[in-house]
């Protein structure tokens, strides 16, 4: 198992779509958890939502036929600061302004558990937003996240919190800022 033997693909929402099963088993191995499971039918129904997302890309690898991991993500729409509210420390208005060719929303980095710690993700995160024509991306993770150092290690800084809405993993989560084009 080495890097060298893993192509990146790109695919678009509809093509997610039919890969649907594929990326509820890489989640729920890369978790730990049943493929069925609560976790896992949560994750799909998330995903399943953002496919038809305005931007949305998803950039998969493959060792031979096996997906070993994927990230995803789509842009933020003109007007629309969701994803900003209630944020804190509360951020200029120039800050919060969506043209919707702003933000791209990493909302997903997820890599099988055999395959962590061998550069998958780290070459997923670039192929990812190395293709991508906005001015920055975002990411949200729990305050405690394993992840956190990761990401700033691969230059995401943290710009604030924002509470979680209701039935989220987390009370509230922590918000990412990465200038882009990503250059290693």
């Amino acid at each position: 198992m080495t890097i060298e033997n893993v192509t990146v693909s790109r695919h678009d929402g509809e093509q997610a779509a039919v890969l649907a099963e594929e990326l509820c088993d890489v989640y729920a191995d890369a978790y730990g958890v049943e493929s069925g499971g609560e976790k896992a039918v949560a994750f799909r129904r998330r995903a399943e939502k953002q496919f038809m997302r305005p931007g949305f890309a998803l950039v998969a690898a493959r060792d031979g036929g096996q997906l070993v991991g994927f990230v995803f993500g789509y842009t933020l729409p003109a007007g629309d600061t969701h994803w900003w509210g209630g944020m804190q420390p509360e951020p200029s208005p120039e800050f919060l302004e969506e043209t919707g060719a702003r933000t791209w929303v990493l909302s997903e980095i997820e890599v099988r558990r055999a395959w962590q710690g061998k550069g998958v993700g780290r070459a997923l995160h670039d192929a990812a937003l190395g293709a991508r024509s906005e001015e920055r991306a975002t990411l949200a993770t729990g305050p405690d996240a394993a992840a956190q150092p990761v990401y700033e290690s691969w230059g995401w800084r943290r710009v604030g919190r924002i509470p979680g809405d209701e039935g989220d993993y987390y009370s509230a989560y922590d918000l990412f800022m990465l200038e882009l084009p990503v250059s290693r």
